[in-house]
């Protein structure tokens, strides 16, 4: 049986993440922006899991969201220093509604 994380009411999407499969409800115009989220968390698990010692699924998910978060820090700084010297707004509203995605997805995956 599949988690079921609720983000909003719209139509759910089957992600798989190594060997789990979950169910997250989105807006149809955002299915492929998740999608591409979900392969890339799938990569990044992967990739952690083969070098981790307890590769538990619980553990990965952590390290990953540890190590993705870390990252786009990393460029969030980068953006703010580029905004100070006439960066663009796309990048600067992309960047914060990246943290807003991961902020919720992380928050529904906690309760």
């Amino acid at each position: 049986m599949a988690d079921v994380i609720s983000m909003s009411t719209n139509e759910p999407v089957s992600l798989r993440l190594i060997d789990r499969e979950f169910l997250i409800a989105c807006p149809p115009e955002e299915r492929d922006g998740l999608l591409e989220a979900a392969s890339f968390l799938d990569r990044k698990m992967r990739e952690l899991r083969s070098h981790a010692k307890t590769p538990g699924f619980d553990r990965l998910a952590v390290l990953a969201a540890i190590s993705i978060t870390h990252e786009y820090l990393q460029l969030q700084k980068r953006a703010n220093t580029a905004d100070h010297s006439g960066a663009e707004p796309d990048l600067v509203d992309g960047l914060a509604a990246l943290r807003r995605k991961l902020e919720a997805a992380l928050d529904a995956q906690l309760k």
